[in-house]
């Protein structure tokens, strides 16, 4: 529990971390990784050099001055971090070396602005809410262990591949000891862990299960620009032969459908379809509609399946191409709307943007909005 002073020292802090927050976190990953260049193992390398990770962990650092008073606020938060973390396999002795960095940074940023008092402060601060992590993470670890599960990587082998538009492929994962696999919630993701020739470090990537059975998972993967660093591991693993070995860890994450009767909506931009495919087919009797964006036909995945199956449920399902149509506008959301739809949304950081002001703007109860964005955590005002 932290002292009143405590607490009001930190909250005094909120306009430097409003100001100074990015900063503070850059400094941070650059004088870590310098110190311990073996976490590059665990962190997505490419988030790092495009300043998402930097940007999510100062959004994670201000929203948790702002809410000192009360962190049962951010624990909805702290849950879809703490998934990614199981998914990576953090451990507890990671976070004394984080304070210290984070510390470090607050001082080098801030100067002599960042008191004895402050660093004091954010240093008992930081105490309780790593805390927090290690504990909620504690708690996914167990759970990973359980149903056939593991803790943290297990070696699979790509046993098929199957095109499904000209840049998604799925892929076929099975155990390569033959076991049986942990199912997925539909909307989970899985971590693949693989080392790729010419890079120094490790890569890992979040993947959405498309389908679980009981000895495989299947994933299905767009190929990324190859001369763009984000397209790294999806080029290695549309290149990979039958066979290849990779590591992954037993699915993770809270973007799952709720247990309601309510009407649901789906709206997908790009490869951020897979989620909500996976959610709608394990739907059978409920109201269901779906639209689903693409730059156009030959990029599309998956929307053979997703009419075929809105069509069982008598919904709606509608396709947009961008290239024709321009991009998501509100009037194409608002006819599937009631006040009672629940709005599923998973696509590009710029998609869902635009998507959620139109949902606020259509005046969508905000407990009715999930999304789910793929990579570190991001503000959306």
């Amino acid at each position: 529990m932290l002292q009143q002073q405590t607490i009001e020292t930190i909250k005094a802090t909120v306009p430097v971390l409003a100001e100074h927050g990015t900063a503070i976190t850059k400094t941070f990953y650059k004088n870590l990784f310098d110190a311990h260049p073996q976490l590059l193992n665990i962190f997505n390398q490419t988030n790092q050099r495009k300043g998402r990770q930097q940007g999510a962990l100062a959004n994670t650092v201000y929203a948790a001055a702002v809410h000192i008073e009360n962190l049962e606020a951010i624990l909805p938060a702290v849950l879809k971090i703490a998934h990614k973390h199981r998914s990576l396999g953090i451990l507890p002795e990671h976070y004394p070396i984080v304070g210290e960095f984070l510390l470090a940074a607050i001082k080098e940023v801030l100067g002599d602005a960042a008191t004895p008092a402050i660093l004091e402060a954010w240093g008992q601060a930081y105490g309780v809410i790593a805390d927090i992590f290690i504990s909620v993470e504690e708690d996914l670890y167990v759970q990973a262990e359980a149903n056939d599960g593991w803790r943290f990587f297990k070696e699979f082998v790509i046993t098929n591949k199957q095109v499904q538009s000209d840049v998604a492929t799925t892929f076929t994962l099975q155990r390569a000891d033959g076991g049986e696999v942990p199912q997925a919630t539909a909307g989970q993701y899985i971590s693949l862990r693989t080392a790729i020739p010419g890079e120094e470090f490790l890569f890992n990537r979040q993947y959405t299960v498309t389908k679980s059975t009981a000895n495989a998972y299947e994933i299905t993967v767009k190929r990324e620009d190859a001369a763009d660093a984000h397209g790294t591991m999806s080029n290695y693993l549309h290149n990979a032969p039958i066979g290849t070995t990779v590591d992954v860890s037993v699915p993770a994450g809270d973007f799952v459908l709720t247990n309601e009767d309510a009407p649901i909506l789906f709206i997908s931009g790009g490869i951020g379809v897979t989620p909500l495919y996976a959610m709608l087919q394990t739907i059978e009797n409920r109201s269901v509609s779906f639209l689903q964006y693409a730059r156009n036909a030959q990029v599309a995945a998956f929307t053979q399946q997703i009419s075929a199956h809105v069509d069982t449920l008598n919904g709606t399902y509608e396709i947009v191409y961008s290239d024709e149509s321009g991009h998501i506008e509100a009037s194409q959301i608002a006819p599937l709307l009631t006040a009672h739809t629940h709005v599923y949304v998973c696509g590009p950081t710029p998609f869902m943007e635009a998507t959620l002001q139109h949902l606020r703007s259509l005046h969508v109860d905000p407990s009715h909005i999930h999304f789910e964005f793929f990579g570190p955590a991001i503000a959306f005002a």
